[in-house]
Protein backbone atom coordinates (compact mmCIF):
# COMPACT_ATOMS: atom_id res chain seq x y z
CA UNK A 1 0.00 0.00 0.00
CA UNK A 2 3.20 2.34 0.23
CA UNK A 3 2.29 5.48 -2.13
CA UNK A 4 -1.26 4.83 -2.15
CA UNK A 5 -4.00 7.31 -1.70
CA UNK A 6 -7.12 6.67 0.55
CA UNK A 7 -10.00 8.86 -0.63
CA UNK A 8 -12.51 6.36 -0.17
CA UNK A 9 -12.89 3.15 1.87
CA UNK A 10 -13.46 1.42 -1.61
CA UNK A 11 -10.09 2.39 -2.74
CA UNK A 12 -9.15 -1.02 -0.70
CA UNK A 13 -9.58 -4.17 -1.21
CA UNK A 14 -11.04 -6.76 1.18
CA UNK A 15 -7.57 -8.03 1.84
CA UNK A 16 -6.17 -4.68 1.94
CA UNK A 17 -9.06 -3.85 4.76
CA UNK A 18 -8.24 -6.55 6.88
CA UNK A 19 -4.38 -5.61 6.41
CA UNK A 20 -5.38 -2.19 7.83
CA UNK A 21 -7.03 -3.86 10.91
CA UNK A 22 -4.57 -6.46 11.57
CA UNK A 23 -1.73 -3.62 11.87
CA UNK A 24 -3.96 -1.46 13.79
CA UNK A 25 -4.65 -4.11 16.37
CA UNK A 26 -0.82 -4.78 16.12
CA UNK A 27 -0.13 -1.53 16.45
CA UNK A 28 -2.04 -0.81 19.60
CA UNK A 29 -0.25 -3.65 21.62
CA UNK A 30 2.73 -2.90 20.22
CA UNK A 31 2.98 0.19 21.66
CA UNK A 32 4.83 3.33 20.36
CA UNK A 33 7.15 2.18 17.52
CA UNK A 34 9.48 4.98 15.12
CA UNK A 35 8.04 3.52 11.84
CA UNK A 36 8.00 6.82 10.68
CA UNK A 37 11.52 8.84 11.98
CA UNK A 38 12.12 11.83 9.75
CA UNK A 39 8.53 11.85 7.87
CA UNK A 40 6.23 14.43 8.20
CA UNK A 41 2.60 14.77 7.74
CA UNK A 42 0.38 17.69 6.77
CA UNK A 43 -2.92 18.27 8.27
CA UNK A 44 -4.92 20.75 5.30
CA UNK A 45 -8.55 21.30 7.02
CA UNK A 46 -11.44 23.36 6.08
CA UNK A 47 -13.29 21.96 8.95
CA UNK A 48 -12.51 22.48 12.89
CA UNK A 49 -12.03 19.20 14.23
CA UNK A 50 -11.29 17.66 17.97
CA UNK A 51 -10.54 13.75 17.20
CA UNK A 52 -9.50 13.90 14.08
CA UNK A 53 -6.80 16.44 14.23
CA UNK A 54 -5.85 15.33 17.57
CA UNK A 55 -5.41 11.86 16.34
CA UNK A 56 -3.44 12.33 13.22
CA UNK A 57 -1.07 14.57 15.44
CA UNK A 58 -0.71 11.47 18.24
CA UNK A 59 -0.71 9.07 15.72
CA UNK A 60 2.22 10.53 14.02
CA UNK A 61 4.06 11.16 17.40
CA UNK A 62 3.51 7.45 18.45
CA UNK A 63 5.32 6.82 14.98
CA UNK A 64 8.39 8.70 15.54
CA UNK A 65 7.36 11.50 13.14
CA UNK A 66 6.56 15.03 13.04
CA UNK A 67 2.87 16.81 12.29
CA UNK A 68 1.89 20.00 10.71
CA UNK A 69 -1.46 21.24 11.30
CA UNK A 70 -2.43 24.06 8.99
CA UNK A 71 -5.69 25.78 9.69
CA UNK A 72 -8.26 27.15 7.10
CA UNK A 73 -7.29 30.69 7.53
CA UNK A 74 -3.67 30.03 7.10
CA UNK A 75 -4.33 28.01 3.63
CA UNK A 76 -7.66 29.51 2.02
CA UNK A 77 -7.96 26.29 0.16
CA UNK A 78 -9.80 27.23 -2.97
CA UNK A 79 -9.78 30.84 -2.03
CA UNK A 80 -6.54 32.18 -0.96
CA UNK A 81 -4.82 29.49 -2.99
CA UNK A 82 -5.88 26.48 -4.61
CA UNK A 83 -6.01 22.77 -4.02
CA UNK A 84 -3.83 22.10 -7.01
CA UNK A 85 -1.05 24.51 -6.03
CA UNK A 86 -1.44 23.42 -2.21
CA UNK A 87 -0.89 19.62 -3.53
CA UNK A 88 2.20 20.55 -5.22
CA UNK A 89 3.74 22.68 -2.84
CA UNK A 90 3.44 20.47 0.10
CA UNK A 91 4.32 17.64 -1.65
CA UNK A 92 7.83 19.67 -1.66
CA UNK A 93 7.46 19.70 2.27
CA UNK A 94 5.77 16.75 3.32
CA UNK A 95 5.29 13.03 3.04
CA UNK A 96 1.96 12.85 3.39
CA UNK A 97 -1.54 14.66 3.09
CA UNK A 98 -4.98 14.61 5.29
CA UNK A 99 -7.32 16.48 4.53
CA UNK A 100 -10.55 17.46 5.74
CA UNK A 101 -12.56 19.11 3.44
CA UNK A 102 -16.08 20.25 2.47
CA UNK A 103 -16.29 18.23 -0.80
CA UNK A 104 -14.98 15.15 -2.46
CA UNK A 105 -14.17 16.87 -5.29
CA UNK A 106 -11.46 19.75 -3.41
CA UNK A 107 -9.51 16.24 -1.81
CA UNK A 108 -9.48 14.40 -5.41
CA UNK A 109 -7.83 17.45 -6.68
CA UNK A 110 -5.40 17.28 -4.08
CA UNK A 111 -4.86 13.74 -4.21
CA UNK A 112 -4.13 14.23 -8.32
CA UNK A 113 -2.09 16.71 -8.10
CA UNK A 114 0.10 15.94 -5.19
CA UNK A 115 3.25 13.45 -5.11
CA UNK A 116 2.51 11.92 -2.19
CA UNK A 117 -0.38 10.17 -0.46
CA UNK A 118 -3.48 11.90 0.36
CA UNK A 119 -5.88 11.18 2.98
CA UNK A 120 -9.28 11.67 3.22
CA UNK A 121 -9.64 12.69 6.98
CA UNK A 122 -13.06 13.78 6.08
CA UNK A 123 -15.30 15.02 3.34
CA UNK A 124 -19.32 15.52 2.58
CA UNK A 125 -19.45 12.24 0.67
CA UNK A 126 -17.01 10.09 3.17
CA UNK A 127 -15.76 9.49 6.29
CA UNK A 128 -13.06 6.49 6.21
CA UNK A 129 -10.90 6.64 8.99
CA UNK A 130 -14.40 6.47 11.01
CA UNK A 131 -15.15 3.73 9.11
CA UNK A 132 -11.81 1.84 10.21
CA UNK A 133 -12.08 2.99 13.74
CA UNK A 134 -15.52 1.65 13.68
CA UNK A 135 -14.46 -2.02 12.45
CA UNK A 136 -11.49 -1.72 14.22
CA UNK A 137 -14.16 -1.17 17.35
CA UNK A 138 -16.68 -4.20 16.31
CA UNK A 139 -14.10 -6.63 15.74
CA UNK A 140 -12.27 -5.93 19.41
CA UNK A 141 -15.99 -6.06 21.11
CA UNK A 142 -17.26 -8.83 18.94
CA UNK A 143 -14.68 -11.07 18.00
CA UNK A 144 -15.34 -10.87 14.58
CA UNK A 145 -16.95 -8.70 11.71
CA UNK A 146 -18.68 -11.03 9.64
CA UNK A 147 -21.98 -11.92 9.87
CA UNK A 148 -22.24 -9.26 12.98
CA UNK A 149 -25.44 -7.05 12.87
CA UNK A 150 -25.38 -3.42 12.60
CA UNK A 151 -27.46 -1.08 13.02
CA UNK A 152 -27.62 2.48 12.07
CA UNK A 153 -30.38 5.18 12.81
CA UNK A 154 -29.95 8.59 11.31
CA UNK A 155 -28.91 10.44 8.50
CA UNK A 156 -27.19 9.04 5.47
CA UNK A 157 -24.45 11.26 5.53
CA UNK A 158 -20.76 10.97 5.29
CA UNK A 159 -20.19 8.15 8.13
CA UNK A 160 -22.96 5.76 7.01
CA UNK A 161 -21.87 5.71 3.56
CA UNK A 162 -18.09 5.24 4.45
CA UNK A 163 -19.57 2.91 6.80
CA UNK A 164 -22.24 0.88 4.70
CA UNK A 165 -18.89 0.30 2.10
CA UNK A 166 -16.66 -1.04 4.83
CA UNK A 167 -19.27 -3.35 6.31
CA UNK A 168 -20.18 -4.46 3.05
CA UNK A 169 -16.29 -5.38 2.25
CA UNK A 170 -15.97 -7.50 5.67
CA UNK A 171 -19.65 -9.80 5.70
CA UNK A 172 -21.28 -7.98 8.38
CA UNK A 173 -24.93 -6.97 7.77
CA UNK A 174 -25.63 -3.70 7.85
CA UNK A 175 -29.23 -1.97 8.46
CA UNK A 176 -30.35 1.43 8.11
CA UNK A 177 -33.32 3.18 9.38
CA UNK A 178 -33.62 6.88 8.38
CA UNK A 179 -36.33 9.08 7.28
CA UNK A 180 -38.04 9.04 3.76
CA UNK A 181 -35.63 11.72 2.25
CA UNK A 182 -32.27 11.26 4.04
CA UNK A 183 -31.46 7.51 3.45
CA UNK A 184 -28.08 6.43 2.30
CA UNK A 185 -27.72 7.68 -1.74
CA UNK A 186 -28.58 5.15 -4.17
CA UNK A 187 -25.49 4.74 -5.52
CA UNK A 188 -23.97 4.09 -2.58
CA UNK A 189 -25.86 1.21 -1.51
CA UNK A 190 -25.79 -0.24 -4.86
CA UNK A 191 -21.85 0.01 -4.88
CA UNK A 192 -22.08 -1.50 -1.18
CA UNK A 193 -24.66 -4.09 -2.80
CA UNK A 194 -21.89 -5.06 -5.04
CA UNK A 195 -19.22 -5.45 -2.59
CA UNK A 196 -21.47 -8.08 -0.19
CA UNK A 197 -22.25 -10.25 -3.48
CA UNK A 198 -18.55 -11.03 -3.02
CA UNK A 199 -18.21 -11.17 1.03
CA UNK A 200 -21.53 -13.18 2.33
CA UNK A 201 -22.57 -9.53 3.65
CA UNK A 202 -26.03 -7.69 3.37
CA UNK A 203 -27.02 -4.17 3.10
CA UNK A 204 -30.59 -3.21 3.58
CA UNK A 205 -32.10 0.46 3.60
CA UNK A 206 -35.21 0.61 6.02
CA UNK A 207 -37.43 3.25 7.64
CA UNK A 208 -38.94 2.01 10.77
CA UNK A 209 -35.66 1.86 13.88
CA UNK A 210 -37.51 -0.60 15.74
CA UNK A 211 -37.63 -3.32 12.54
CA UNK A 212 -34.48 -2.15 12.02
CA UNK A 213 -32.69 -2.39 15.42
CA UNK A 214 -34.29 -6.18 16.23
CA UNK A 215 -32.04 -8.30 17.26
CA UNK A 216 -28.44 -6.17 16.57
CA UNK A 217 -25.61 -6.52 17.57
CA UNK A 218 -24.31 -3.28 17.71
CA UNK A 219 -26.94 0.18 17.21
CA UNK A 220 -24.90 3.22 15.47
CA UNK A 221 -26.33 6.87 15.39
CA UNK A 222 -24.89 9.84 14.43
CA UNK A 223 -25.56 13.72 14.48
CA UNK A 224 -28.89 14.87 12.53
CA UNK A 225 -27.18 18.08 11.32
CA UNK A 226 -23.76 17.59 10.17
CA UNK A 227 -21.33 20.56 10.01
CA UNK A 228 -22.86 23.10 6.87
CA UNK A 229 -26.67 21.74 8.16
CA UNK A 230 -26.86 24.08 11.09
CA UNK A 231 -29.76 26.05 9.07
CA UNK A 232 -31.95 22.68 8.45
CA UNK A 233 -31.27 22.18 12.46
CA UNK A 234 -35.08 22.59 12.95
CA UNK A 235 -36.40 20.92 9.57
CA UNK A 236 -34.28 18.04 10.77
CA UNK A 237 -34.89 17.78 14.36
CA UNK A 238 -38.78 17.67 12.69
CA UNK A 239 -38.13 14.83 10.30
CA UNK A 240 -35.90 12.69 12.49
CA UNK A 241 -38.74 13.04 15.36
CA UNK A 242 -38.84 9.01 16.19
CA UNK A 243 -35.59 8.03 15.71
CA UNK A 244 -33.73 8.86 18.85
CA UNK A 245 -31.43 5.82 20.29
CA UNK A 246 -33.00 5.76 24.11
CA UNK A 247 -33.54 2.59 26.27
CA UNK A 248 -36.50 1.41 24.44
CA UNK A 249 -34.80 0.97 21.07
CA UNK A 250 -31.48 -0.71 22.38
CA UNK A 251 -33.83 -3.04 24.22
CA UNK A 252 -34.63 -4.51 20.79
CA UNK A 253 -31.18 -5.18 20.05
CA UNK A 254 -29.69 -8.05 21.43
CA UNK A 255 -28.87 -8.30 25.19
CA UNK A 256 -25.25 -7.98 24.55
CA UNK A 257 -25.51 -5.34 22.11
CA UNK A 258 -23.40 -2.41 22.03
CA UNK A 259 -23.92 1.40 21.55
CA UNK A 260 -21.47 3.38 18.74
CA UNK A 261 -21.56 7.19 17.93
CA UNK A 262 -18.50 8.85 15.89
CA UNK A 263 -19.00 11.82 17.91
CA UNK A 264 -19.71 15.21 18.87
CA UNK A 265 -22.89 14.22 20.44
CA UNK A 266 -25.86 15.84 21.27
CA UNK A 267 -27.44 14.11 24.38
CA UNK A 268 -31.35 14.34 24.29
CA UNK A 269 -31.40 14.27 20.44
CA UNK A 270 -30.31 11.43 18.14
CA UNK A 271 -29.24 9.64 21.73
CA UNK A 272 -30.35 9.69 24.84
CA UNK A 273 -28.15 10.12 27.99
CA UNK A 274 -28.67 6.98 29.59
CA UNK A 275 -27.70 5.31 26.54
CA UNK A 276 -24.61 7.18 25.59
CA UNK A 277 -23.03 7.23 29.06
CA UNK A 278 -24.61 3.75 30.07
CA UNK A 279 -23.23 0.05 30.26
CA UNK A 280 -23.45 -0.74 26.48
CA UNK A 281 -21.87 2.41 24.91
CA UNK A 282 -18.70 1.77 23.31
CA UNK A 283 -18.30 5.60 22.09
CA UNK A 284 -15.12 6.19 24.10
CA UNK A 285 -13.32 2.98 22.99
CA UNK A 286 -14.36 3.82 19.55
CA UNK A 287 -13.12 7.25 19.86
CA UNK A 288 -9.80 5.60 21.03
CA UNK A 289 -9.41 3.38 17.93
CA UNK A 290 -9.68 6.63 15.69
CA UNK A 291 -5.87 6.78 16.67
CA UNK A 292 -4.91 3.12 16.51
CA UNK A 293 -6.78 3.04 12.69
CA UNK A 294 -4.71 5.79 11.58
CA UNK A 295 -1.88 4.97 13.27
CA UNK A 296 -1.89 2.08 10.88
CA UNK A 297 -3.02 4.04 7.82
CA UNK A 298 0.02 5.99 7.83
CA UNK A 299 2.61 3.35 8.66
CA UNK A 300 1.67 1.11 5.71
CA UNK A 301 0.90 4.31 3.24
CA UNK A 302 4.58 5.88 4.22
CA UNK A 303 6.94 3.29 6.08
CA UNK A 304 10.05 2.18 4.67
CA UNK A 305 10.03 -0.49 6.80
CA UNK A 306 8.14 -3.84 7.31
CA UNK A 307 4.89 -2.66 9.25
CA UNK A 308 4.17 -5.72 12.06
Amino acid sequence: MRGRDLLSIADLSPSELELILETAMALKDGGRQPLLAGKTLALVFEKPSLRTRVSFDVAMRHLGGDCLYLSPPEVGLGQRESPEDVARVLSRYVDCIAARTFTQQTVQVLAEYADVPVINALSEEEHPCQALADLLTVREQKGKLAGVTLTYIGDGNNVANSLALAGAMSGMRIRFASPQGYEVPREVLARAEALAAGSGASVEQLHDPAEAVNNSDVVYTDVWASMGQEREGSERKEAFAGYSVDEKLMSKAKPDAIFMHDLPAHRSEEVSAAVIDGPQSRVFDQAENRLHAQKAVLALLMSDEAVA
